[in-house]
């Protein structure tokens, strides 16, 4: 009987992935957070560093000009890079979120043209699939692609799109057949340079505010047919296969942010005396800190098995995804606010990062499907007799 750790118990490898990006996330990646966060500034310093080092886009196949990270090595990368700065962590996380339509459905032609600038460092990949009416529900999308020539007119609006006006392409899913809902939906490569493409100012959000969220305007955008992913049609399935692998990124950043404030919370429960003792004598915060503890390493471990089925494209992924990405979002969102609660008045000051983690933890717990979605998502795959035990 083959030993079940070894599914996804990261190797020596792994470990000395996480040694090398801690490293730089350490350096150069965490110490710039709370000015991005404060100025509202895409993270440059942090792109240029993840750039360096190859962290930016470790997902993309050596073939690609990548470093051919697996799942596992990928998710690790991000939860490094968002224990320091969430909004950091949008970088490898949105790059591998937009050239995975590409990397499942692409024809070798268009994959070996937009995926080489993505692994240099010279253009990052967007996602463009909610509209302002259509977020959860994706097939009520507007956005419409029609034949023009020898390619598609492309019309429509798409919104909260992450990294929007600093990525450099953008994969776009557009009604190429009004009649046939779902699978009238098709998907696209769009270039930023593309005329006709523009984008609305960035959204004031809660948090990951150094990531920036803007629509995308597509105005008689003209694409080939080399551009289109996939056959026509078949967009809306490329991107449900996409979150399937996507939301273990999205869980990945979770326990990142989660592993952050835990750490800042244990040094200060440490550090911080009252009556005499330090605070972490007290077997109330105690407890706090153990809950926190566990649920982080139950949603880390959760997080791996799926990264371990994405890799294999197992065929319960679909829950799997929703289960890691719902269960370790919410796992986020209460470390994140306990160990604000653990400083006391402090952790709800900017001067202290815990405040910043719990806001940019929110998220997690609605992008790439909410979490009330992924519920549905997980009984539905449970009631169709997956996964399989």
């Amino acid at each position: 009987m083959s030993d079940f750790s070894e599914m996804y118990r990261p190797s020596e490898d792994h470990e000395a992935f996480r040694e090398a990006v801690r490293e730089i996330c350490d350096a150069k990646v965490a110490p710039n957070a709370a000015e991005v966060d404060e100025n509202a500034e895409f993270p440059q310093a942090s792109y240029d560093a993840l750039r360096k080092a190859d962290f930016h886009a470790p997902h993309i196949p050596e073939e690609y000009g990548g470093v051919g990270a697996d799942a596992l090595a990928t998710v690790i990368v991000i939860e490094e890079v968002a224990r320091a700065c969430v909004s950091s962590s949008l970088i490898p996380a949105v790059n591998k979120l937009g050239t995975m339509p590409l990397l499942i459905s692409a024809s070798e032609e268009l994959k070996k043209t937009v995926l080489p600038p993505v692994a240099a460092g010279e253009a990052m990949f967007s996602y463009c699939l909610s509209e302002p009416e259509a977020g959860s529900d994706a097939a009520s999308m507007t956005t419409r692609a029609t034949r023009s020539g020898d390619g598609w007119e492309l019309n429509g609006v798409k919104r909260w799109i992450t990294n929007a006006g600093e990525s450099g392409y953008y994969t776009v899913f557009a009604v190429t057949d009004p009649d046939a809902r779902s699978r009238g939906i098709s998907a696209f490569v769009v270039a930023k340079s593309d005329e006709g493409v523009s984008f609305g100012a960035p959204e004031k959000k809660l948090g990951i505010k150094g990531s920036p969220t803007r629509e995308v305007y597509l105005d008689k955008v003209f694409v080939g047919d080399d551009r289109l992913i996939g056959e026509p049609g078949t967009g809306f399935g490329t991107a449900m296969k996409t979150l399937d692998h996507t939301r273990v990124t999205i869980a990945a950043q979770a326990i990142g942010v989660a592993q952050g404030a835990l750490d800042y919370a244990l040094g200060y429960v440490q550090e911080r005396k009252q009556f005499g003792k330090a605070i972490a004598d007290f077997q109330g915060l105690q407890f706090m800190i153990a809950d926190m503890g566990m649920k982080l390493e139950a949603a880390r471990q959760l997080t791996y098995v799926a990264a371990a089925k994405s890799e294999r494209k197992d065929a319960d992924l679909t829950y799997f995804g929703a289960a890691a990405k719902c269960f370790a979002s919410d796992v986020a969102m209460e470390i994140t606010t306990d160990a604000v609660q653990l400083l006391g008045g402090y952790g709800y000051t900017k001067d202290y990062p815990v405040e910043r983690m719990m806001r940019d933890a929110k998220i997690t717990q609605i992008y790439e499907g909410t979490n009330q979605v992924q519920r549905i998502v997980m009984a539905r795959q449970l009631l169709a007799g997956l996964p399989k035990v």
